[in-house]
């Protein structure tokens, strides 16, 4: 089994990524938030809309989610976004390419298969936005969890007592458009990982979402024996692998885009078969609410995938499968 080897982040040491000289990198101490001063430069003229561009930081102090949600950026984690030009269409596939890309990272495989060895819930893929994982009741219970862990739990007990699971919540994507007079010219995608933090949620930062912090250092800890469990590789190494895996994730996207007109699905149906295996809602029993025009909506069913568009597929009890673009996603505890 591999492991790595832990090795500490220094003021001193060098954060330059040597594997990618394509990428023009700036590293901040504090960064009220990534994505949005990376957009600011971008449209500004003070960076190159034409070049690819990564910023990343130790801390931020507006760190920002989906639906302008707060992202809690303690140190110790990392805050990622990389600008990349595009000029093509962007579809709701993007985030979970994304997604698979992140959880194809060494150190995510590393952990999965000790995880799956151990008969523990690997960390997967959430449609639409999220690296992390559901696991039963019965494993809460046999795992230890860090008391961030414990206290944002508190926050869903009734939920978790009665009918639904939080979902362990590793990491968020965040992709934003830039545009320049009034023409789209690149995207920002953002992604905030925990590494060694794990962000205290209270019942106004987890803003009614039925999740939980988690780090990668706490599923460690849960891994038995733990002197036998992977130890972290430093900030600096996953700043390269997350890099890699952004880049990785637009030229998959790129192949995509070229492939559609053709009436070819290569390289679809390769993403959707990877998706399959990673996806963090597979098989599970959802309960989805939609808020449209002042009106709530609320389905249940399970999750069978996702279709070609990067919809939600849901199964509902009669049958019929709906095909879903958005919506507030609690899963069911059925056992």
């Amino acid at each position: 089994m591999p492991t790595y080897n832990q090795s500490s982040d220094s003021a001193s040491e060098s954060l330059t990524l040597e594997h990618l000289p394509e990428l023009n990198h700036s590293h901040l101490t504090s960064s009220a938030s990534t994505n949005s001063e990376l957009i600011a430069d971008v449209q500004n003229g003070t960076l190159n809309a034409a070049e690819m561009h990564l910023l990343t930081a130790e801390t931020q102090s507006a760190g920002r989610g989906q639906h302008g949600r707060s992202w809690q950026s303690p140190r110790g984690n990392v805050y990622l976004s990389l600008y990349h030009p595009v000029h093509i269409p962007v579809s709701g596939l993007l985030s979970l390419i994304i997604g698979v890309e992140l959880a194809k990272m060494p150190v995510i495989q590393v952990l999965n298969e000790q995880l799956q060895t151990q008969g523990l819930t690997p960390i997967g893929v959430k449609w639409a936005n999220d690296l992390g994982f559901y696991q039963s009741q019965n494993q809460s219970q046999n795992q230890p969890q860090s008391q961030s862990a414990l206290d944002s739990a508190d926050v869903h007990n009734t939920e978790l007592n009665h009918q639904t699971l939080p979902f362990n919540k590793l990491a968020g994507i965040l992709i934003e458009p830039v545009s320049q007079a009034g023409k789209l010219v690149g995207l920002v995608i953002g992604v905030g990982l925990n590494v060694q933090s794990t962000p205290k949620l209270t019942a106004q930062t987890s803003e009614g979402m039925s999740y939980q912090a988690i780090s990668l250092q706490d599923i460690v800890e849960t891994l038995q024996p733990k002197a036998q469990a992977a130890s972290l590789p430093s900030l600096r190494v996953l700043y390269q692998q997350m890099s890699k895996a952004l880049m990785a994730a637009m030229t998959r996207f790129e192949h995509l885009s070229i492939e559609k007109p053709t009436g070819h699905r290569y390289y679809l149906d390769s993403f959707l078969k990877q998706f399959d295996s990673m996806d963090a809602l597979s098989e599970l029993r959802l309960r989805v609410t939609q808020e449209h025009n002042g009106q709530t909506n609320i389905l249940t069913g399970y999750a069978c995938g996702i279709d070609t568009h990067g919809c939600l597929q849901l199964r509902q009890d009669n049958g019929k499968i709906s095909a879903l673009f958005t919506g507030r996603i609690d899963v069911i505890q059925t056992t």
